[in-house]
C-alpha cells in the first residue's frame, strides 16, 4: 500500500502524511485495520522509532486508534477532534475585542441553526435539550458550571439539526464561551435570569416546531448577550483604570 519515503524528509511527518492521504482518498476507511507496525516499517522503509512517532501523531489527531493486542485502526472522527485546531487558533489569537467578535459571529450563525432544529429535532434531542434547561434553572453557582451548561445548550441545538456540519461550526466558537460567560455572570446581576428566560423561549419554539419563532428568539437572545458582553467590557475597563 505504501512506498518508502525520501531520506531528506522528516521521516515521521512524511509517514504521517502518507497514511493521512490514504485515509483521505478512501484507500483506508473508518474502521479499517492498518498493516502491523512491523509491516508498516517495511513498506515505508523506516525504523520502528520513526513509525511509532508517526502513529503517535496520527493517534493524537484521532485519525488512527491503537488497540493493544488487536492492531491499528482508522478512527472515527469526532466533532471535538476535528474542531480542536480552530478552537486553538481562536484561543491563541484572542484580543480585547474577541468577546464581541464571538457574539457577533454567533448572531450570524445560530438563529438559522435554531430554526433548523425546530424543523428536524427528534424526541431524543428534545429530551436532552429539556434536561439541559432544567439544570440551568436549578443551578445558580458556581458560575463556571452555569457557563458550561450554557455552552452545552447551544451545542445541543446544533446537534438537533442533524446536519453534521452545524456542530462543527458551533463547537470551536462555543469552546470560547465558558470563560466569556463566567465573566458575564460575575459582572451582570441578572445574566442568569436572562439566560433562563431566553433559553426557555427558544426551547418552546423548537419543541413547537416553529422555525420562525426559534430564529427570532435566538436572535433576540444573542442581542442581549451582546449587551451583556459590553457591560462586562465596561466593568473590566473600569477595573483597569482603577487598578
Amino acid at each position: 500500500m505504501f512506498k518508502a519515503v525520501g531520506k531528506r524528509q522528516l521521516l515521521s511527518h512524511a509517514v504521517e502524511e502518507e497514511i493521512e492521504a490514504a485515509i483521505r482518498d478512501g484507500r483506508l476507511a473508518v474502521g479499517d485495520r492498518l498493516p502491523s507496525e512491523m509491516e508498516l516499517c517495511e513498506q515505508f522503509g523506516v525504523s520502528r522509532t520513526v513509525m511509532r512517532e508517526a502513529l503517535r501523531m496520527l493517534s493524537a489527531r484521532r485519525l488512527v486508534r491503537i488497540e493493544k493486542g488487536r492492531g491499528i485502526f482508522v478512527d472515527t472522527p469526532s466533532v471535538a477532534s476535528v474542531s480542536a485546531p480552530l478552537e486553538l487558533y481562536l484561543h491563541l489569537n484572542r484580543g480585547t475585542g474577541q468577546a464581541l467578535d464571538v457574539v457577533r459571529a454567533r448572531q450570524i450563525i445560530e438563529p438559522p441553526i435554531a430554526a433548523e432544529a425546530a424543523r428536524r429535532h427528534t424526541a431524543e434531542d428534545a429530551e436532552r435539550i429539556l434536561a439541559n434547561l432544567d439544570m440551568l434553572k436549578a443551578c445558580e453557582r458556581p458560575f463556571e458550571k452555569l457557563s458550561k451548561l450554557d455552552m452545552e445548550f447551544h451545542v445541543l441545538i446544533a446537534e438537533a439539526t442533524h446536519n453534521p456540519l452545524m456542530p462543527l461550526l458551533i463547537h470551536p466558537i462555543q469552546q470560547l464561551m465558558p470563560k466569556i460567560k463566567t465573566g458575564v455572570y460575575y459582572a451582570v446581576s441578572d445574566a442568569h435570569e436572562a439566560a433562563v428566560t431566553w433559553h426557555s423561549a427558544i426551547v418552546e419554539a423548537i419543541l413547537n416546531r416553529d422555525p420562525e419563532a426559534a430564529h427570532e428568539r435566538m436572535a433576540r437572545h444573542l442581542e442581549i448577550a451582546e449587551h451583556h458582553v459590553r457591560q462586562l467590557m465596561a466593568v473590566e475597563a473600569e477595573s483597569e483604570v482603577g487598578g
